[in-house]
């Protein structure tokens, strides 16, 4: 049986565009309970006019209210999502300096969701799930956060690739047998230690096999070199 992360991997590895990109992310939101997605991507150059792409399935009249007030440069998600890649949850505090956004969301059938941001080294990208009703249990997040770690990673290669942007796999050196190798147990959520007593070498040298491949493919941690190693093929070649 295929683990989650091998599905989400296998659902974005085709070549595909933007709007064929969101839609395979909407579809996981919709599978994990959330009827409302997502996407936003910002490029870190050119400083001046940096492309900026944003995706969602909300109400029309809530894109058309979000776009007219102005509300991306206060949405505390998006402030979030720029300084911390930490999984947010949609909650009254969160939304304390911005009561007049949060209220018109909510009035719009928005009334709980949680996002997440990554960082490759010319973009950041933030992912959100919406719903109507019920706010998220300790149990759903604990289901929920590892899952949306891995959406987004995977979410923001794809959607990088889709729009030709310069992904770190196009940009880094190839990875050597071992650094794979742990990366493939990475992949199956195998520790830093774990992996080390399977292949019989010490924490450190792991860590420093996982820290050269991050290196290699120019990205901010050891999930997302996972996915760009396993999006571009280098996971799944004989070694």
């Amino acid at each position: 049986m295929k683990s989650w992360q091998e599905e989400f991997l296998q659902e974005f590895g085709a070549e595909v565009n933007e709007a064929e990109v969101f839609e395979k992310a909407r579809t996981v939101a919709a599978a994990l309970g959330f009827n409302y997605c997502a996407y936003g991507m910002r490029t870190f150059l050119p400083l001046t006019r940096p492309k900026i792409v944003l995706l969602n399935n909300y109400p029309k009249e809530w894109q058309c209210r979000y776009q007219e007030m102005k509300y991306l440069s206060v949405d505390p998600t998006v402030v979030h999502g720029r300084r911390s890649r930490d999984t947010v949850v949609w909650t009254n505090r969160l939304f304390s300096d911005a009561p007049q956004l949060w209220s018109e969301a909510r009035s719009f059938g928005l009334g709980a969701g949680l996002a997440q941001s990554t960082v490759s080294d010319n973009s950041v990208g933030l992912l959100t799930f919406a719903r109507g009703e019920g706010q998220l249990t300790e149990s759903e997040l604990r289901f929920l956060e590892p899952r949306m770690r891995w959406l987004v990673q995977v979410t923001h290669i794809a959607m990088s690739r889709a729009i030709n942007a310069k992904c770190g796999m196009e940009r880094r050196g190839p990875l050597t047998e071992r650094e794979v190798e742990v990366l493939k147990w990475t992949a199956d959520g195998k520790t830093s230690s774990e992996i080390s007593e399977i292949l019989h070498i010490s924490d450190n040298t792991v860590n420093f096999h996982i820290k050269n491949a991050i290196t290699k493919l120019g990205v901010a941690n050891k999930t997302a070199a996972v996915v760009v190693a396993a999006m571009s093929g280098m996971l799944f070649t004989e070694s």
